[in-house]
């Protein structure tokens, strides 16, 4: 897979140095076209996501969402902790 990523970026630098490419990318209609492309593949993310997320949910499964609500509760636990321990420390001395 790295060696897919590899081979497009170095094909994608070789295309953008070529002064046909350069040209056709300041016209505006190709990089309203391009934007739209860049808008549609987010969206199409978007909506796998939401449809892979109620599918985990419907069977029971861990999604990411439920995997960043909890690491932002164990660091809020943590920080709760480390200030707990610091009070009985002072509380000691």
């Amino acid at each position: 897979m790295a060696d897919i990523k590899g081979f497009l970026k170095n094909r994608g630098m070789k295309l953008m140095s070529d002064p046909k490419v350069a040209k056709l990318m300041q016209d505006d209609r190709v990089m309203k076209v391009a934007m739209q492309a860049f808008q549609l593949r987010g969206k199409a993310q978007e909506k796998i996501d939401e449809n892979v997320e109620k599918v985990a949910g419907s069977l029971g499964l861990v999604t990411k969402k439920d995997v960043r609500e909890l690491k932002r509760t164990i660091k809020k636990l943590e920080t709760e902790l480390k200030k707990t321990q610091e009070a009985q420390k002072k509380g000691a001395d």
